[in-house]
Order: structure tokens, then C-alpha cells, then sequence
């Protein structure tokens, strides 16, 4: 059955006339699109199934091409410059790292890396790569790491890498970036040996080092790139080594990958093709899912109405799924633009809104009020980081409280009234929702007037990047597990650091976190991190902790999600239906 994108814009339209009748009758990394969250991962529809194959008497479909729907468009497939869900939805079918991690032990396994040696210190790793290709048939080579890592940390780029703080682990990677001291690239901890072997030397012991690489930031890129500043964003300049390569992609309507012929893996690829629309509406994507139009719909990387959840639940109970998921919803504030540079004025705003209500009249996904930073789901040392430090000790909802620190930092700022705020968020019907219930509470808790403003994903990006704006929506899906990957995003200048906030007294703990391989210490650190990040100084505004909810059909198989809610449709497969 052929797909299109007519369709889903005919029950666009539909959802249109339907709303406007019943008007008439009377009366959401993460891009945000997202019931306890767990460390555990999970396997849609799949069973124990070998990923690639089709189990027992299961029969394959002759059209091996899966339909999904991305709700909005990633900005670019730059590897280096990616930094949203939907670019991590796609960038894992195109390209593979050293590592790969196994979404059902949540441990690194080989990627192009076919083997490894570590140094009794830890400090040094010895990759050796096994015998892959790039989609143009070249040789993957160990300097095509070295030339993709050097891009990454380059100072002079015209476009930093907003995560270049992730390969901060590689001796001298951070000195050279950030140029303090350190200029030449070769004194980086990261060599090709020979064509085939890797060795790369950290600053310090790092125990989740190898699941670090198989984040996307540490992807290998081809060096025909070099000088060509689009080659990420034209379908015919991209050259990849993962299992599937960019055939389309039509902006604003689809994108469009097909199967590599030339990845080493291939014979355990089934699906022939996997057909994205790009379409920002959570009512038109799941009226498409249950016409037959999409395979799967819902998170991460599209969504459904959050009104709706509670009805497919029911009706679909065979095909809906809520899993738990290592992700932060929040709001946050630009620590640099008055009235937002007093933390009196941030914890007034954090203390007036009502969390638990929220997700139980608008969000309706089974969220958890969040009054930290750091998600379930992420490992402590011997037990959940967040079983082992408590966020309720952070602040309480106290409106009362809440209008006293708001006088109060009005006072110092030499403020009668508060002019009204502008909260932006990025185009997306639960962002709305949820920005209409804050500012609500606001108003009525504070008598703060509130102006909301959508923006499109790459705008967006861009306008928190450059601080160009007062509070913003927000959200954050761990890459690794560990508490760091929530940490080290708000250290001075950090590259996801997009609020202005610099605290020489965080980087500090931050800093010596990333010294220790003590997990107690460690724990200890990135406590006293959160509580300044949140209880002294208000940066963010935690609202919930993520659900995934997610419909597949029942004959797509072998898609999995890991811990923190991202899935991966390389070996999924179509059975006859």
C-alpha cells in the first residue's frame, strides 16, 4: 500500500472542520515529544526475537519499508552539530560509532571498534576496527575518527559544536577547545595508529567511556566534506556508514532513508527502506497510525494528543505502550536579562505552579512531579540516583512563600510591577497546553501577565542558543547513564548551557566529579551540584519527569527503546499482514 503525504495533510484538514464543529457544539531533547521510569529498556512487539530476524513461523512482509512520522524536522544530520531527538531518531540509522549499546542490557558492544584493550590505569584505549565501508564503498579508517573528533573540538569553527564538551574526556580535548594553553590538535588524546587501529588517551579514568561512544557526537564523518559547510543538510553529499543512507528529503514534507548495501551488518537488516513525514500535529499523526498510514506513532520522535492517551489506551491496549523514561521536562530561565538574573524572582515563579494537577487534568501521561534535575531511571551507586538523593528537599509549591520572594527580588531590582513575561516554546500541541496552565497559575498565584510565543525547531534552537529570550520550554533526555550527562551541560560556556548561567563554584564540582572514579565521591559532588543548580540558584525549573507513549502495530517487530526513551528502528522488520 503506497504512502503519501496527501494523506495526512486530507486529515489535517479533517481535524480542522472538526474542530471548528465542535466549537461550535459547545466544548511534549529531546524536541519534547514525549509511566515510572526504570533503567529498564524495552522491545516493542518483538518478544525474544534475535534482532534482524524473524522469530519461528513469523513471515516477512514483501514491502520491508517502515512508516513513521517525525514531528518536526531536525535542523541537520551534522553529527557535530546535532542536538535535538529527531536528528538522533535519524542520525542512528545513517552512522555507527566505535561502540554500539545494547538496548536490552543498557551495556556498549562492538560497533566499528571489533575489539578493544584498556590500560590497567584506564586511561589509555586501544581500538582495533574491523573491515567496514562508507556508503561510497571507501574504506571507514581510523583517522575518519580523528578528522570527525578534530571538528568537533575546532575553536575557530564557524558554528561551535554544541556538544564539543562531550569529548572534554580526551586528554588535552578541552584545553585545545576552549584554547587554554593547549594549540596544537596533536596533543589531543586521540591518534590514528594505522588505518585500523585507534588509541585514544583520557584525562582521567572514565567508567562509561565506551557507552559514551556510541553517541553520535563521536559518529566518524567521511573527509569529502571538507570546505563544503551543506554537506549535512543535501541528501547527495552524504556519505554514511551505518546501516541505511539518505535517499530523500524534501523539506518540511518527508525524509527518506534506504537500506546500505554497503554496511558490514547488512544481512540482518530487513527493512528495505524507512518513509519520515514531517508533520506537527499529534491529532494528524495518530489519525494516520490508525488508517493504516503509519506503522508506529507516538515518542520519542512523534507524539499523540495528550487528551487522547487515556482513549487508545483502551482501545488499543494490544498496541499502546508507556515505558519509563530518563528524561526531564522543565522550564528555563535567561539567567541574564533582568528581571531573571535574580534568583528570588526564578524560585518565585518555581514555587507558584501545581505540578501533580498539571499532569493529572492536562498532561494525562502518567508523569512524576519533578523537583530535581536528574530523572529515575539513571544509576547511583548502588541504587537509582534519584533513590539515593532526594529532590523534594530542593523547594516546595508555596504560593505564599512564592509572593513574598517575588516582592522581595522586585525590591532589589528597584521594581514596583514586573513587566509582563515572554514564554516560548517550540510548536507543539502539549507544549501549548502546558504553557497555558503555567501561565494561568502564574497569573492567578502571582499576578504575573504572561505572553506565549510558539516557534519553530530550528528558530527555537537558535533563539535559546543566542539568549534571545526571557523563559523557555525545555527538556532533557539522558545520552548515557549516568548523572553527568545532566550535569556537565551547565558548566560555564558549556555548549547546552543556554541560560547565561555561570557559577565558578558549580564547574568546580563538576570538575572534580569528572577527576574521580569514586562513585560515593562522585555522588556526593553531583548532589551538592544539583542543589545549587537548583535549590540556591533556581536555573531551571523542573516540572515532571518524562513517560514514553508510543502505539506500534502489531505486526512491527524489532524495535527497541532503551532507558532513556530513545528508540532505534535499525533491525525492526514487517510480518505479513
Amino acid at each position: 500500500m503506497k504512502k503519501s503525504k496527501s494523506l495526512l495533510l486530507m486529515f489535517a484538514l479533517v481535524l480542522v472542520i472538526s474542530t471548528v464543529l465542535a466549537g461550535c457544539g459547545g466544548n511534549k531533547a529531546n524536541n519534547g515529544n514525549t509511566a515510572s521510569p526504570t533503567n529498564a529498556a524495552g522491545t516493542e512487539g518483538n518478544g525474544n526475537a534475535e534482532p534482524g530476524n524473524a522469530a519461528g513461523d513469523e513471515k516477512l512482509a514483501a514491502d520491508q519499508t517502515l512508516h513513521i512520522n517525525l514531528s518536526s524536522e531536525p535542523p541537520t544530520f551534522d553529527p557535530a552539530q546535532a542536538q535535538d531527538n529527531q536528528a538522533h531518531t535519524v542520525l542512528k540509522l545513517m552512522y555507527e560509532g566505535l561502540t554500539n549499546m545494547n538496548d536490552e542490557t543498557g551495556q556498549p558492544e562492538k560497533g566499528i571498534a571489533d575489539n578493544w584493550e584498556v590500560s590497567a590505569d584506564g586511561l589509555k584505549y586501544t581500538f582495533k576496527l574491523r573491515d567496514a565501508q562508507w556508503s561510497n564503498g571507501d574504506a571507514v579508517k581510523a583517522s575518519d575518527f580523528v578528522y570527525a573528533w578534530k571538528r568537533v573540538l575546532d575553536p575557530k569553527a564557524v558554528s561551535p559544536a554544541p556538544y564539543a564538551y562531550q569529548l572534554y574526556y580526551l586528554k588535552n580535548a578541552e584545553s585545545y577547545n576552549l584554547e587554554k594553553g593547549v594549540t596544537d590538535f596533536n596533543e589531543v588524546g586521540v591518534k590514528a595508529i594505522d588505518d585500523k587501529t585507534l588509541e585514544v588517551t583520557l584525562e582521567n579514568p572514565t567508567p562509561y567511556f565506551l557507552g559514551l561512544l556510541s553517541f553520535y557526537t563521536y559518529y566518524p564523518v567521511h573527509p569529502s566534506i571538507e570546505g563544503n559547510e551543506k554537506w549535512a543538510t543535501n541528501k547527495d553529499t552524504m556519505i554514511v556508514n551505518g546501516p541505511y543512507t539518505l535517499t530523500e528529503w524534501t523539506t518540511g514534507q518527508s525524509i527518506e532513508v534506504t537500506k546500505n548495501d554497503k554496511y558490514y551488518d547488512k544481512d540482518k537488516i530487513k527493512l528495505s527502506k524507512i518513509d519520515m513525514t514531517l508533520v506537527n500535529s499529534g491529532a494528524t499523526e495518530l489519525l494516520s497510525y490508525k488508517s493504516g498510514e503509519l506503522d508506529r506513532a507516538g515518542n520519542p520522535n512523534g507524539e499523540i494528543p495528550t487528551e487522547q492517551l487515556p482513549v487508545v489506551a483502551k482501545e488499543l491496549p494490544d498496541e499502546f505502550n508507556s515505558k519509563g523514561i530518563a528524561s526531564v521536562y522543565y522550564y528555563q530561565f535567561n539567567v541574564t536579562e533582568k528581571p531573571f538574573t535574580n534568583a528570588k524572582i526564578r524560585k518565585a515563579l518555581a514555587m507558584s505552579i501545581s505540578r501533580q494537577p498539571l499532569i493529572d487534568k492536562v498532561t494525562l501521561g502518567g508523569q512524576f512531579p519533578a523537583y530535581g534535575y536528574v530523572p529515575k531511571g539513571i544509576v547511583g551507586v548502588e541504587k537509582e540516583f534519584r533513590d539515593e538523593v532526594q529532590d523534594t528537599a530542593y523547594f516546595t509549591e508555596d504560593f505564599a512563600e512564592a509572593k513574598k520572594l517575588l516582592a522581595e527580588g522586585m525590591q532589589e531590582e528597584g521594581m514596583t510591577t514586573l513587566p509582563p513575561v515572554t514564554l516560548i516554546y517550540n510548536t507543539n500541541e502539549n507544549h501549548k497546553k502546558i504553557a497555558l496552565a503555567v501561565g494561568d497559575m502564574w497569573k492567578t498565584n502571582l499576578g504575573i501577565d504572561v505572553k506565549l510565543e510558539n516557534q519553530e525547531w530550528a528558530s527555537f534552537i537558535e533563539n535559546r542558543q543566542n539568549l534571545n529570550y526571557q523563559v523557555s520550554r525545555a527538556g532533557w533526555v539522558a545520552d548515557y547513564n549516568d548523572p553527568m550527562t545532566f550535569f556537565d551541560m551547565w558548566v560555564t560556556g558549556g555548549g547546552n548551557n543556554t541560560t547565561g548561567y555561570a557559577n565558578p563554584e558549580y564547574d568546580k564540582l563538576i570538575a572534580e566529579a569528572k577527576a574521580s572514579s569514586d562513585n560515593k565521591l562522585r555522588n556526593e559532588k553531583f548532589a551538592a551540584a544539583e542543589k545549587m543548580l537548583i535549590q540556591d540558584d533556581m536555573v531551571i525549573m523542573p516540572i515532571y519527569y518524562y513517560t514514553g507513549n508510543s502505539l506500534t502495530k502489531p505486526y512491527l517487530k524489532g524495535v527497541t527503546v532503551d532507558f532513556s526513551g530513545a528508540v532505534d528502528y535499525r533491525y525492526a522488520y514487517l510480518l505479513e499482514h
